[in-house]
Order: structure tokens, then sequence, then C-alpha cells
């Protein structure tokens, strides 16, 4: 048996934070790379990523996947890294070691990541996993010598679910995680009621009382930042130049340190929180960011504000974080590209096919997918042929019209204090060629697709602080008799933390815009419509996580799970 250290367990500071980038198809694998009648086993690939305070020099995974049919319950973690199921024998579950790699050092700590692949299952099945520091010289990889000085970071593990591969995985989808300013912070009473809700629900699973959740997608703002302009000293100086002087200033270096260390306490600050922190450790997430990440706006600010350089080094601190904690390594290898500009993200699980488009890096107030960005996107969706496809865009393609107030903004003499907002939505001048676009190759992958197969196309989207639900619909042309109408589904979820608007808001953000049928060509072909889901308004306001599941019906069924206890709920069809 290993030994173990006495002294005080190294503290943990953020995480473990679980992430899952993708199967490999290990039948294409094996026959790309020779093997006999494309023989290899597939696999699911997770990372995971921790932060710990510096004065640990190794740190290492241990994880076994349970008998199908075993519950967590069953695990009984020890105070050594031989965890082991208490009724099952060595043979039943392989305790696999894992040694972690340093990948960024931050003001919080040192972020380690893990990567781990499991077989594919035929059955669903839990797994679970301790983690390990070392002080002291030892072997990593491999299980621990008896003169290892191995030390545990908890004294409990943390299990997660893998489904069969066959299987239809209950997904979660959630954005908005937190508050745009102290005042609404102030004011909600539960900040974190549907991240307990949901962990009371996964609890449920792991008992084997309720539906695991077998991934969380999270759609942008995983971070509130909006609070730099005055917690960050430099910045706060800042703000008083002059536009021309705030221009031609260069972020010094006790700028830029002030930047890392307020994204560090922001990160630790809002992710510890016990229920959020939780899922993080149990449910493998694909994160993708949004402004408010950077901070409120990013890229729909004039183009020498964004390009100055003391914007420039907002997004660099920001960024940093974001790689290291939420697309956990930029060697994450579901990214659409692995040496770009952007963090566009691709992978499948089961039968979907997920994409999170990186709406940010690239974003100017003329342009949100630079031309190689959407060359890759297109050339990666010819590639999808069946399947269900989730397509992550942080803000709503299919959502109200804005154009009045956008016009309106646009006549008077305060448009620099609004423009950012307006600007980010998809239907701003700037803008709707390249939503056209985005819808228009979406169709036709739903037309390639259902060549082979019934599958749904879902947008999930954030942003508005509010849920709802559009639909785009293309009717066959009149000339072909055989084809089927096309729909893609827009599916709008926010916020998980940040509070609805108000109802005067409310009535104010509709008396400015408006939500009648939209038609993108001349024939009136093609049309958006927002739709009303059962048991709700047509506007969810409240705050709400969404879950998306495939039924025995063969439906896609979204329910929106809200902090009023509503129950809005839709089957895709």
């Amino acid at each position: 048996m290993p030994a173990l250290l006495s002294m005080p367990n190294p503290e943990i500071v953020v995480g473990p934070l679980l992430g899952f980038e993708g199967e490999r198809d290990g039948a294409r694998h094996g026959a790309r790379h020779g093997a006999r009648d494309g023989a290899r086993e597939s696999d699911d690939t997770y990372t995971l990523v921790l932060v710990l305070k510096p004065g640990v020099s190794q740190v290492q995974l241990g994880i076994q996947a349970l008998p199908v049919g075993v519950l967590p319950q069953a695990w009984q973690p020890h105070h050594t890294v031989h965890p082991m199921p208490a009724q099952h024998t060595q043979a039943d579950a392989q305790v696999q070691y894992l040694a972690a790699q340093q990948i960024a050092q931050l003001p919080m700590g040192v972020v380690w990541r893990i990567s781990v692949r499991l077989p594919l299952p035929s059955a669903g099945r839990w797994c679970c996993y301790q983690l390990f520091a070392e002080t002291q010289g030892a072997q990593l990889g491999a299980e621990p010598s008896a003169d290892a000085t191995w030390q545990p970071l908890s004294t409990h593990g943390w299990p997660f679910y893998q489904p069969g591969v066959h299987e239809r995985p209950k997904l979660a989808y959630a954005s908005c995680n937190g508050f745009s300013d102290a005042t609404l912070a102030n004011s909600t009473a539960e900040p974190y009621q549907l991240w307990q809700e949901m962990q009371q629900q996964q609890a449920l699973a792991e008992q084997g009382l309720a539906t695991p959740l077998s991934m969380l997608l999270m759609g942008g703002d995983q971070v509130y930042a909006d609070a730099l302009w005055h917690q960050v000293p430099a910045l706060a100086r800042w703000q008083h130049l002059s536009h021309g002087q705030k221009i031609k200033m260069r972020a010094s270096q006790v700028m830029r340190q002030q930047l890392q260390r307020f994204y560090s306490d922001l990160y630790v600050n809002r992710w510890r929180q016990p229920a959020m922190a939780r899922m993080f450790a149990t449910v493998p997430s694909l994160m993708m960011w949004d402004d408010h990440d950077i901070f409120d706006g990013w890229g729909s600010y004039p183009a020498d504000l964004q390009q100055c350089e003391v914007y420039r080094a907002i997004f660099q601190a920001a960024q940093q974080h974001y790689v290291a904690l939420q697309l956990r390594g930029a060697g994450n290898q579901s990214r659409l590209e692995a040496d770009a500009a952007h963090y566009s993200q691709v992978l499948t699980f089961r039968h979907y096919h997920i994409i999170a488009l990186d709406h940010r890096s690239e974003r100017r107030l003329d342009q949100i997918m630079s031309p190689a960005h959407w060359q890759a996107f297109i050339a990666h969706l010819q590639t999808i042929e069946s399947g269900d496809l989730l397509l992550l865009s942080a803000v709503p393609v299919v959502y109200r019209d804005f154009s009045f107030a956008e016009q309106a903004v646009d006549a008077t003499p305060w448009q620099e204090e609004l423009t950012d907002d307006l600007k980010d939505h998809w239907r701003a001048r700037e803008h709707q060629g390249e939503r056209l676009r985005l819808i228009m190759r979406l169709l036709a992958n739903a037309a390639q697709r259902h060549v082979n197969s019934v599958g749904k196309t879902v947008i999930l989207s954030g942003d508005v602080h509010v849920g709802c639900l559009g639909i785009v619909s293309a009717k066959p042309a009149p000339t072909d008799s055989t084809a089927a109408p096309l729909y893609l589904h827009q599916v709008v979820s926010s916020g998980i933390v940040h509070p609805a608007p108000s109802f005067m808001a409310w009535q104010g953000i509709c008396a400015v815009t408006n939500d009648k049928t939209e038609y993108l060509d001349a024939q009136r072909m093609i049309r958006c419509d927002m739709v009303t889901p059962h048991s709700s308004s047509r506007y969810i306001r409240s705050r709400n996580y969404a879950t998306v599941e495939r039924g025995t019906d063969g439906k896609l069924w979204v329910n929106w799970i809200c902090e009023n206890n509503s129950k809005p709920v839709y089957p895709l069809q």
C-alpha cells in the first residue's frame, strides 16, 4: 500500500472540472491505420482539469468503470489509491492510473490536466475517480509503489455516467451563469437555486431513481467579468481618460497583472459554489464562451477601441483563463481547427453531432466569424450525414426583431452606450448576411441528413435572459413532389443564475421589438417564427436551464427547468 502523507491535504482551488472531447470511432480509425477489418475499440475521451496551490510536484488520477448495474453508492473510496466497490473483486473493475500535466500557471494556482480514454460500453455504466498529489519522487501513470508518498486530494471521489453505445443520452444546456451587476446579485434570494436542483436530480440518478445527465452544454457567460471596470485599479483610472488617450495608452505590466488576478479571483469566487462545483466535477461538459466571459459586448465596439492595447490586454487575460478552465487546454481534441484564432468545437456523442461555434474570438462590428472559420465550419458540416445536430450559438439566431431599436439608436447622440447590445444580435444589419448564410447551410445539411435518417437540427442559445422556442421552416419546391419540409428548431435557455428582466423592463423590450413572422426568401418558402412551448407563455421570464432527451416516441423532447416550478416542454418532431 502506498505511503500516505500526514500533512494537511493540498488545497484544490478550483475543480475538478470534467470535460468531454468526443467519441473516437474505432472501426474507422482502425481501417485508416490498416487494422484487420477495421477492428479497433471505439472510445470516449474525457478531460479533467483542476487548479492546485503551488507546492505539489505531481498529480495522478485513479479511475475505474463500475460493472453495469452497480451504482456509485457501492463504490467506497479509501484514503489509499485502491478504491474498489465493496462487493466486487479486482477482476470486476480495474483501477486505471493516469498522470496529470501542468498546462498553465495562473494567479490562483497551477492548472493540471489529465486525459482519459474509456471504451464505449455496451450498456450505460457509472465511472468513479479520485485524485492524488505527490510531493516526492514517484512513478507516474502506474499504480504507486509502496514507497510513494501519494496523498488523496479529498476524502471522497466523484462519479459520472457513461452512456452505452446505443443509448440515447440525456443532455442539459445552460447559460448566463452569473450577474451583470451587484444590484441584481444582492436582490436575488437564492442565486444558485437551479444548480442545487440540478445537483439533487443527479444525486437521485446516482441512486438509480432518475435518468442521469450524460453531458452538460454551457452556451456562454460562464462567468460575468463586467465588474473589471471598477475592480481593476488601472482600468478604473483608464476610464477617466479621453477617447484619444484611451486608444493611445499602453497596457502596463501592472495592469496586466491586475487583470490576471481579477479573472482568477472571478473564477474562484463563482465556480467554488458547492452545487455548481459538484456538477462540474460529475457531469462532463463542453463550454463555449460569450461576451461576459471577457466583458459585456466584446467584439461589438468601434474598431479603434477593439484594437487598442488595453482592450487586447483584457482579451488576453480572459482568453488565458478560458483556455485553461473552460476549454481545458489548448490541446482539446474537439477543436474545429487546432491552431486557429477561434475555439469552435465539434464532437460526436452517440447519435448527437455537436458543434459549438465561437462567436467572440474573431468578432468585429462587421463580422462574427472570419472567412477561414466559415470554410472550416462548412467543411465539417458536410461530413454530417445522419443523426441529430446540436449547434451552440451563444446569441439566438431566431428571436425577436431589434431593427426598430437599432434604427432609433443609430439616429441618436447616445448611440455609443447602447450599440454593443444591439449589434450583438444576429439580426443587426451588419450581421444579417452571416445569419442567412448560417441558416441556409443548416437547412442544406438537414436535407442531406433527411436522406439517411430523420435527425433533428437544434440551435441552442442563451444570452437574452429568457427562455423561448423558435422555428425555421422551409417548404419544398413546388416542382419536387418527393421532398419533405425542413425544420430548424431554436431553443433558448437563459439564465441559470442571471435573473430574467423585470416586468417593466420586459414591457420596454417588447415595445421596441417584435416577433412577427420573418420570411427569408422572395417566394416566402422559408420562414422564421417564435412558437409557444406547452405549459408556458411564449417567453419564459424565469431563470431556467433546459434538458434534451430522445423519447420512446422518437421525438426529441426539450424541457425547461424553471425556478418558479413551471414546466415548459416541447417535442421536436
